[in-house]
């Protein structure tokens, strides 16, 4: 029987899921009996550790390792040093996915196919990274799914009863968050809205426990410390505690220091804000009052932080609806969604009665234009603007198409250029440029040509974008789907050997 896997390639841990032949979807637990695995590298000499082992390791000896590079994934300029080599995210991250691979197949057998989620919030360039990682892991790799729909999926299953009506996802994991409101029927779900930050999470929550036992030794001892005298992995663990105790106390250097609950949310507050705003302009977004939510739905282990339960039922006036694997949400629904984008003659009876009845409607997260030029040719001024072709909020699968004219006679090329932003922008200063490309025209044509920009955003959230000269058929055309000037070093990556 085929095996088709749901990978949650996450900021701080990653897990794995399939639907087995009953169609129930289930976590893939690694060799060692793990659910989730740190998405931790580190390299010893020629060799590459990734998991659980890396993640002690790096604890240790940061200079050894990385982790946490989600969230500049799809930067071109950006490596991590490891053991003195350099390493993109994207490489990085084919580093775990070929971990998650090597232990998926150790358990249920060869993948055939895969899907990975990413944040609703991720920019473009970041998607493709992720697809790039998942195919050089040697995945087949066809769909990706946003984290939040993957999680809806998850719980449209396990609530055992047919939603019908409006939902909020909040999903806050170690490094991102993202929050969707969704239109459910059933396993129809359509995405109506999506916000989030791909740079918030409970590492921001591990940093303030650790500024706040550096100022509390700092006060006791009179001594200043520095971040290295604290490991993140300490900090998390005291944030853990405080999950369950109003008080937790930690040894730093020889002293123990006490935190309560109370000092940890009073410095998390500007944090919060920031997720409460979020899931205001989510509501905005989707044109829906609080009451109008027939229930919340919890994903990302950031969720049992008691202070962010009360923000997300503060902001959205509903108590949540939450699992004890909150965890491992997105990987099961990512698992589901899988099954259902399979071939139906390759599944067992089990599985498409599981998946028959799914219906998915996602939405842009990011609005996408083009920069342009007009003549104003009574002043003889030319006025340079990004015009936008799909908005933020726009259903997918789409196609528009928006006509544009040469501004001078003898025109023989025009820039192509393709911009992303958060809102509608029409000032380039305030846009990212995400590809440029040009078209060649013919010589000795008056001004006024007409231009075609058509723009297609698939359900696989890839856009597919031309430029056609009416006139001549003459085309420049791009699917963004490999990062724009990217690098992806083969040699280096498939020379090390991954535990």
């Amino acid at each position: 029987m085929a095996k088709f896997v749901g990978i949650d390639l996450g900021t701080t841990f990653s897990a794995a899921a399939t639907v087995d032949l009953d169609g129930s979807p289930v976590i893939v637990r690694d060799s060692e009996g793990n659910n989730i695995i740190p998405s931790c590298v580190v390299i010893d000499g020629d060799s590459i550790e990734v998991g659980t082992h890396a993640f002690d390791i790096w604890t240790n000896s940061p200079d050894l390792g990385a982790s946490r590079f989600k969230r500049i994934m799809g930067s071109r300029d950006k490596t991590l040093s490891l053991g003195g080599r350099e390493f993109t995210p994207t490489e990085l991250s084919t580093f775990v996915l070929r971990k998650i691979v090597k232990e998926v197949e150790s358990q249920i057998g060869k993948i055939e196919e895969a899907v990975v989620t990413i944040p609703a919030n991720f920019a473009h360039e970041a998607r493709e990274a992720t697809m790039l990682a998942a195919k050089k892991a040697g995945l087949n790799i066809k769909n990706i799914i946003n984290e939040p729909t993957a999680a809806a999926l998850y719980y449209a299953y396990k609530t055992g009863v047919e939603l019908d009506g409006i939902y909020a996802v909040f999903d806050f994991g170690g490094g991102t968050f993202d929050v969707s409101i969704i239109q459910a029927n059933g396993k129809n779900v359509e995405v109506l809205s999506s916000d989030g930050v791909s740079k918030l999470g409970g590492d921001d929550f591990d940093r303030v426990i650790r500024d706040i036992l550096k100022e509390k030794y700092s006060m006791q001892t009179g001594d200043t410390i520095s971040d290295s005298d604290i490991s993140l992995n300490q900090a998390e663990k005291a944030k853990k505690h405080l999950t369950i105790k109003e008080s937790t106390k930690q040894i730093v250097k020889g002293k123990s220091i006490e935190i309560t609950r109370g000092e940890f949310e009073s410095k998390i507050m500007s944090l919060l804000t920031q997720v409460e705003m979020l899931c205001e302009s989510a509501l905005e977004d989707a044109k829906i009052q609080p009451s109008q939510l027939k229930g919340v739905f919890l994903a990302g282990g950031s969720t049992r932080v008691p202070a962010v339960k009360k923000t997300v039922e503060k902001v959205f006036q509903k108590e949540v609806t939450t699992t004890a694997n909150v965890d491992e949400v997105v990987a099961l629904g990512a698992a589901i969604y899988s099954t259902y984008r399979a071939n139906r003659e390759k599944l067992s009876q089990g599985q498409r009665e599981s998946v028959e009845k799914i219906r998915i409607s996602e939405t842009t997260s990011k609005c996408f234009g083009v920069i342009s030029i007009a003549m104003n040719t009574a002043r003889d001024e030319a006025t340079v603007s990004n015009s936008t072709l799909i908005a933020k909020g726009t259903k997918i699968p789409c196609s528009l198409t928006q006509t544009f004219y040469t501004t001078h006679e003898g025109q023989t090329g025009v820039d192509c250029i393709v911009t992303e932003s958060t809102t509608i922008e029409s000032d380039p200063k305030f846009v990212k440029v995400i590809w440029e490309g040009r078209l060649e025209l013919p010589p000795g044509r008056p001004e006024g040509q007409q231009i075609d920009v058509t723009f297609s955003y698939d359900d696989n959230q890839i856009m597919h974008c031309s430029f056609v000269d009416i006139a001549t058929g003459n085309k420049a055309t791009v699917d963004l789907t490999l990062v724009p000037g990217s690098s992806f070093d083969d040699t280096k990556i498939d020379k090390f050997f991954v535990e």
